[in-house]
């Protein structure tokens, strides 16, 4: 993760449905589904001022960090996050029963 969004807190905006990371004036989300202690993350949005400066990256990583720390499991439905959990297979520890592993 891109050391300057280390120290920023990820919000679970439960009426949006998404985590989001506020970085400035801008923010990148992943919007969730959420049931049983099971989350699903739909869809990774970054603003264009934030592409290719790893700013999804560090928001898919905190939420991943949270979905661990919080005892959910995972099934991950967004493309982006699925990228990064084939690069990052230590993640499979998170994955839903349901899910195979990557």
């Amino acid at each position: 993760m891109n050391e300057e969004y280390a120290g920023l807190p990820l919000v679970k905006n439960q009426e949006e449905n998404r985590f989001e990371l506020r970085i400035g004036d801008y923010t990148t989300f992943i919007d969730y589904k959420e049931r049983s202690k099971k989350i699903w993350l739909i869809h990774t949005e970054s603003p264009d001022e934030l592409k290719g400066k790893g700013a999804a990256t560090a928001v898919i990583e905190k939420t991943l960090d949270y979905i661990e720390e919080n005892g959910y499991k995972l099934i991950p439905l967004c493309p982006v996050v699925v990228a990064y959990l084939k690069r990052h297979t230590d993640w499979n520890r998170i994955l839903d029963e349901t899910v195979i592993p990557f």
